[in-house]
């Protein structure tokens, strides 16, 4: 009796493995299951002829299948469409069955049924030699004898209630767990993307000033822990603010969640029957299910990424954040991935498959696919971003695609395009084509030009690009300082308007003394000059600080071509807040310049250097900004806010744009005064690029 029962077990999971896994061939559909593609429709129809798939026919053709199964399983047949199309015993059969199963069916879609899925799922096989309705109407006698499922198929046979309804449920179960899958991949990426929608719209509600700030100061500006945000924690990880480490707790909580619901097993189940247990029927909807939440959260995790990311477009949420839940996405994505991938294997070793499966083209892809996602992992973490940046972009790059090839090989040799998950890595595809594209666009519309290069001190040089427009931040390519030509660096737009020249203009002409009266030139010459200031030129002015690398070879050109990916990141409109109060780290200046110039209130800057070589080359674009620099020294950022926020009363804006240490403690600072002070309205501002 143990062993019957193991006899079953071992063939309900090779049933289940038959359909839930190993190579599927049929049409392409167009959507996904539950939207725009049905697997089994009608589930009667489908039903009565998954009862038949099994049965050896008089055309079937006998397949030795001993290797691996044990010499009791040693025999099969092979049914080949043709046959199906043709067996007169199979057609009868499976007419009969239909119509007794299928009386609130219309007639003109079980001939389409008929038609399209008797002989099998391919997009061009043969067809039944006759229709349905031919079919039912050459049964003379209704029959008597009843089908033995797996047996042999000779004649017209009667399909017992037992055996339709264990496929019945099985086909129709399935069905509705793979629509769930669909459906909680829509929630994933459309959550992903709706919610920064929606919680950047609430800025235009006009709450209470003193409110926001004080949600502000509790809720979204603190460091979820401790006092560092921007300071890299053991040197390995940013630690998240409160307002991105609730939405990342979403985010990891919805897919633990939609991991783990909406799961059931119906019985009598001819793929997993009940003496079996419905261990193995959930297991395998369980595994399904995370293959399906890992593709989903592939295309998010390629649109948090990009720097031409539409979210950055429709929402205040910052590149650094996005960047920040890109990885944390990557996270979830691979350990659904890895445990997809392991739960799969167990079940191939259990039932003795794994041999000959992992031979198979579908599997090899799956593997690279999760290895290399496993990879990206511990060769992204902080250390070697910022020590081998290079190296770590071409790396991420290169298995990224292999990942993105390896996750659609995957489906198309194992489903083809039967079911539409591959419309997920699509997604991902076009979200990263669209990126590349934009860039590409973005370089073509400003062209080759060149930089003009004048070093301010040993720390810090000037890069002057003439003919170019734009603001917030550009990416500058220097072809002729690296082999890597596509290798580009992020720096802040100090100006768009190039410094401007002043020259002499000496008018001469003959001067009649008694009608100028007593004026004259306190120089002394006869011939008056007039000073003239030529106009404008538009053009972009940016401040590096040279370090190893390609900023560091800069110091050995005045000239040379550069390509300018520009602009991103536009400024925010701060026109609401009276005041403008700047706090800035060396070049991190270049980024409140512009705030400052354009501001129409009141502006003070604070700003911390390292020479007056940086101070002395800026000074002509902070003409009229009220402003306190602190050379050499380290800045008092706590006394500094606490000083300009004694009168409460007024609304203003903090901008921070300098080294990770700055930002936190500015950071810091403000949240405490926001959560203690009595209606402080107050807004940070965080000018960074992230690693």
């Amino acid at each position: 009796m143990e062993g019957f029962k193991l006899s079953i077990v071992i063939t309900a999971y090779l049933h289940a493995l038959l359909v839930s896994s190993m190579v599927s061939t049929g049409r392409p559909g167009h959507g996904l299951v539950g939207y725009g593609i049905s697997m089994y429709n009608p589930q009667c129809a489908f039903a009565c002829r998954d009862v038949l798939s099994t049965s050896i026919l008089n055309c079937s053709e006998p397949v030795d299948m001993s290797h691996g199964m044990g010499m009791e399983m040693s025999m099969q047949s092979e049914t080949s469409p043709e046959c199906y199309a043709t067996d007169d015993a199979f057609l009868s059969t499976l007419a009969y069955c239909i119509t007794t199963h299928c009386q609130q069916v219309a007639a003109w879609k079980l001939e389409k049924y008929w038609n399209m899925n008797v002989a099998g799922r391919q997009p061009n096989q043969s067809i039944p030699k006759a229709t349905y309705q031919r079919t039912l109407e050459s049964i003379d006698t209704k029959p008597t004898d009843t089908l033995v499922v797996g047996g042999e198929l000779n004649s017209t046979m009667i399909v017992s209630d037992e055996a339709y309804h264990g496929s019945y449920n099985a086909q129709s179960v399935f069905e509705e767990m793979e629509r769930n899958h669909e459906t909680y991949g829509i929630v994933l990426i459309v959550s992903g993307a709706a919610i920064p929608i929606a919680f950047s719209l609430l800025r235009f509600i006009p709450f209470p000033a003193a409110s926001v700030s004080k949600f502000n100061a509790w809720f979204i500006y603190p460091p979820a822990f401790g006092s560092r945000h921007k300071t890299p924690i053991a040197g390995l990880f940013h630690m998240p603010t409160r307002g991105q480490a609730f939405f990342i707790f979403y985010l990891i909580a919805l897919n633990v969640i939609l991991s783990a619901a909406g799961y059931k097993s119906r019985q009598p189940n001819s793929w997993y029957p009940s003496v079996s247990g419905s261990d193995g029927e959930i297991i395998s909807y369980v595994t399904n299910r995370l293959g399906v939440l890992s593709f989903a959260n592939i295309p998010l995790l390629f649109l948090y990424a990009g720097r031409n990311n539409v979210l950055l477009w429709l929402t205040n949420w910052s590149h650094g954040t996005f960047l920040l839940l890109h990885r944390w996405v990557a996270w979830i994505a691979t350990i659904q991935a890895v445990l997809h991938s392991a739960i799969y294997l167990e079940m191939y070793i259990h039932t003795d498959t794994h041999a000959s499966e992992s031979k198979l083209p579908y599997w090899v892809w799956g593997v690279i696919a999760t290895l290399c996602m496993s990879l990206l992992l511990p060769t992204s973490i902080m250390p070697i971003r910022k020590g081998f940046y290079e190296f770590f972009l071409a790396w991420h790059v290169l298995l990224s695609i292999f990942v993105l090839v390896g996750c659609l090989w995957h489906i198309l040799e194992r489903f083809q395009r039967q079911w539409g998950y591959e419309n997920w890595i699509y997604t991902a595809i076009a979200i990263w084509g669209f990126e590349r594209a934009m860039r590409l666009a973005r370089l073509a519309r400003n062209g080759l030009k060149t930089a003009r290069v004048t070093v301010i001190d040993e720390d810090y040089v000037q890069v002057n690009i003439d003919d170019v427009t734009g603001s917030g931040h550009a990416y500058l390519y220097f072809p002729n300082l690296t082999w890597r030509v596509w290798e580009n660096h992020p720096f802040s737009v100090a100006s768009a308007v190039l410094p401007r020249s002043e020259r002499r203009i000496t008018i001469k002409h003959e001067v009649d003394l008694e009608k100028m009266g007593s004026s004259t030139d306190s120089s002394g010459s006869g011939s008056p000059e007039r000073q003239h200031q030529s106009a404008a030129k538009i053009g972009l002015t940016f401040l590096l600080r040279t370090k190893a690398g390609v900023t560091g070879q800069l110091r050995n050109h005045t000239t040379l071509p550069v390509l300018i990916e520009s602009a991103y990141g536009p400024h925010e409109d701060l026109s609401g807040y009276s005041l403008l109060i700047c706090i800035a780290g060396g070049v991190g200046i270049t980024a409140c310049v512009p705030y400052l110039r354009a501001h129409p209130g009141a502006t003070k800057l604070f700003w911390g250097a390292r020479s007056h070589g940086i101070i002395d080359a800026m000074a002509p674009s902070l003409v009229g900004v009220e402003q306190e620099t602190f050379v050499g020294n380290r800045m008092n950022i706590a006394e500094v806010l606490h000083r300009e926020f004694s009168d409460v009363a007024i609304t203003a804006v903090v901008l921070v744009s300098g080294p990770s240490e700055m930002a936190d403690e500015a950071r810091c600072v403000l949240s405490e005064l926001g959560r203690q002070s009595k209606g402080l309205k107050v807004k940070l501002l965080e000018e960074a690029f992230s690693w």
